[in-house]
């Protein structure tokens, strides 16, 4: 089990922490590709400073492709790229971590990982989730920045444009298709997650003897004590 977890790389429930090429250039494609599209389409909202984009979508098929990690990293970069190049400067620092949010709960909750079905219910309750940390995290900043009446205003452009706009754009694009880009890029998601699960419930396994025998040297000691 220690030569296992030696030459298995840092992972977040199997996902592989950025140390190798692949996933970093993965993210910053991903990023770039978020950054783009979020500039493409832009509808200013004069009340708050800020503005309508798609850029969503590319932050849940980015988490629903990847994982949380990459999700997280090149939605929470790129979408914040955008708003700088944009000008919107005051959106900034909460774009980073509202996008980041967003991807890295889509990715937990559909968590792609192995994933042979086209489309699934944590799909759905991934984006569903990951939209609404997107509507309300904007909304509560606005409230801070602007006042109630005007963030309701943006509320209800986030939800119907961002959100299910986006949300439909990232559904269909990943039925349409992750499974061939997963089984085309074997190599590139070995990098990206850890693929064989088998070794996985293996370690799980060993570690549940592990604990099991450590409680069970510890009642021996403690019945010899007494």
């Amino acid at each position: 089990m220690n030569e296992k977890n030696m030459q298995r790389p840092k992972n977040l429930l199997g996902y592989i922490i950025p140390n190798n090429s692949i996933i970093i250039s993965v993210i910053a494609l991903f990023a770039a590709l978020i950054c783009i599209v979020t500039m493409l389409i832009v509808f200013p909202i004069p009340a708050t400073q800020g503005f309508i984009n798609i850029g969503d979508a590319i932050v849940m098929i980015t988490a629903l492709l990847f994982g949380p990690i990459v999700g997280s990293l090149a939605g929470g970069i790129g979408s914040m790229l955008a708003d700088l190049f944009l000008g919107y400067t005051l959106y900034a620092p909460a774009t980073l971590i509202i996008k980041g949010l967003e991807g890295l709960i889509v990715g937990l909750i559909a968590n792609p990982r192995n994933k042979s079905a086209r489309l699934d219910y944590r799909d759905f309750l991934g984006v569903i989730a990951g939209g609404l940390v997107m509507v309300f995290g904007y909304f509560l900043y606005e409230i801070i920045l602007f006042g109630l009446e005007i963030a309701l205003l943006e509320i209800f452009l986030n939800g119907l444009i961002q959100f299910g706009l986006g949300s439909l754009i990232a559904l269909i694009f990943i039925f349409a298709a992750r499974k061939n880009i997963t089984g085309n890029l074997p190599s590139v998601f070995e990098k990206i997650y850890i693929t064989d699960i088998s070794e996985d419930q293996e370690d799980i396994s060993e570690r549940i003897d592990t604990l099991i025998d450590s409680y069970d040297d510890r009642d021996d000691s403690e019945g010899l004590k007494k």
